[in-house]
């Protein structure tokens, strides 16, 4: 029989092993993020089981990051890397198992399908083809990766530049949460089809900023929620600096530089198993004019995507007790705009439940895709007309 082996030596591979001797008992912990104590990302491949009875222990589970996440969850594997599905996962609240009997001699799991730097480039590339895209370098990482912006909009339409709508969109600030660059991928593939008349009307209207990636050295480190400095970047938008989060400062640079009519910023979320989003309501300059709004494009949503709803989600924060350091309350506050944190889940949406995928990178695409719709209902409505 050939002996079992576990890898990790790839982009975002996670895991400590800790005994591989018997198929049926594997005990592994996973492994906190380089820098910090947050532990839940997992990634690694499985060799020589092909055939036997698999039995994963996640023996730190209870003891991780977001422990009430393993609750409902299924563990994801896939045997190319391109088709991933949900295997049996039990949680007891201390220790997380899951069982397979592999068909081939090397299976891959994760804690989300990944969406890996090769990838990340690949869209970039692909997004720069177009006539549309301008791609800007913002900086670099601590790590020495680049920053990136893509400026999309119709140079040859009416509307002057300057009257252009400012639309930003930022994900993966968490790089565990790579459901975020899913969403970013189907939401620039409708973008830029040429075909589609919702994005013909924005980008006659709009100019939008995207950067697919906030987070990338933490995303090939397979970090949870931190750069390689161990600093949570979506707690660094009121004084970023380029020691420790030269991520924030330079998309936040980029945005004070710019203006933002309407920021989304897309992540994921460990517990609940819903799509929704989070306005600023917390902040000092929170309105009824912003209330109202938020309501308007939520409803938008609403009615034009099934995935998405607004029953379940975070208890909302009191005026003026929201933490300042998040994207969406800085960018709401210093530019008294729209601006919405949009969750998906690690496990499945309860309320249009998929058994074989969960949740999954290509639904994540199509809601990323589906936003465009609210996008274009409350266009008129970002800015009070003079």
């Amino acid at each position: 029989m050939t002996p079992l082996h576990i890898s990790t030596a790839f982009d975002s591979g996670a895991i400590e092993v800790l005994s591989l001797t018997d198929p049926a008992d594997i005990q592994l912990n996973i492994r906190r993020d380089n820098a910090s104590e947050f532990a839940q990302w997992f990634h690694f491949c499985l060799q020589g089981a092909a055939g036997l009875a698999v039995t994963l222990k996640f023996l730190n589970a209870g003891v991780s990051a977001y422990p009430k996440g393993w609750d409902g969850y299924r563990v994801v594997a896939s045997y190319d890397r391109i088709h991933w599905f949900r295997i049996a996962t039990r949680f007891d609240g201390k220790v997380m198992e899951a069982d397979i009997t592999p068909a081939t001699n090397s299976v891959y799991f994760a804690y989300f399908e990944p969406y890996s730097n090769e990838r990340h480039l690949d869209l970039i590339g692909s997004a720069s083809a177009s006539e549309l895209v301008q791609v800007h370098h913002l900086g670099q990482t601590l790590d020495g990766r680049d920053m990136t912006l893509l400026r999309i909009t119709d140079e040859t339409s009416a509307t002057a530049a300057a009257q252009k709508k400012k639309i930003w969109l930022i994900a993966r600030q968490h790089p565990g949460e790579s459901m975020a660059e899913w969403f970013v991928e189907g939401f620039l593939e409708r973008l830029l089809d040429g075909d589609d008349p919702v994005a013909r009307v924005l980008l006659s209207r709009c100019v939008f900023h995207v950067v697919p990636n906030m987070n990338p050295d933490g995303a090939v480190r397979g970090n949870l929620r931190t750069n390689a400095a161990g600093a949570n970047l979506n707690r660094e938008w009121q004084a970023p600096s380029i020691e420790k989060s030269p991520e924030v400062f330079w998309v936040r640079q980029k945005m004070m530089e710019l203006g933002v009519d309407l920021n989304l910023d897309a992540h994921g979320d460990e517990g609940l198993p819903y799509n929704f989003c989070v306005g600023t309501e917390g902040r000092p300059g929170y309105s009824p004019r912003m209330a109202a709004l938020e309501a308007s494009f939520k409803n938008a949503w609403l009615q034009t995507c099934p995935d998405f709803q607004t029953t379940q989600g975070y208890a909302k924060m009191q005026p003026g007790q929201g933490n300042m350091t998040l994207a969406t309350n800085w960018v709401g506050q210093n530019f008294d705009c729209l601006a919405f944190t949009i969750e998906m889940p690690f496990k499945d949406n309860a309320d249009l439940p998929d058994v074989l995928t969960g949740w999954s990178g290509e639904r994540s695409r199509k809601l990323g895709a589906s936003v465009l719709l609210p996008i274009l209902a409350l266009l008129d409505q970002l800015r009070d007309t003079p």
